[in-house]
C-alpha cells in the first residue's frame, strides 16, 4: 500500500499528487467522486462517459433481457450490497 500526501487550502482546495493523478489518468477536467463509507473516504476517476463503454458488454451468444429485467437484477445487488456491508 502506498500512501501518499497533499495540502489543502482556506478555500478547501487541494492538489491531486501526481502519482494518484497517474494512477487514475486523470486530466483537466476530470471529474472525481468521494465516496464515504464505514468511516473511510474512497477517490474514485469519474472520467469516462457511458458512451465510452458502448460495446464492450454485448455478447452475441447471451439471451436479450427486457428493460424489467435488468431493473430487478440491479435491486436485487444492490440489496445483498446493503446487507454485505451490514
Amino acid at each position: 500500500m502506498a500512501v501518499f500526501y497533499g495540502t489543502m487550502t482556506s478555500k478547501g482546495q487541494t492538489t491531486v499528487p501526481a502519482e494518484i493523478r497517474n494512477i487514475l489518468k486523470l486530466k483537466a477536467g476530470d471529474r472525481i467522486r468521494y465516496v464515504h463509507h464505514n468511516g473511510e473516504v474512497m477517490i474514485r476517476a469519474k472520467n469516462k462517459r457511458a458512451i465510452d463503454m458502448a460495446g464492450k458488454f454485448h455478447d452475441p451468444n447471451r439471451a436479450t433481457v427486457t428493460l424489467d429485467e435488468m431493473k430487478e437484477a440491479i435491486a436485487e445487488a444492490i440489496g445483498d450490497h446493503v446487507e454485505g456491508s451490514r
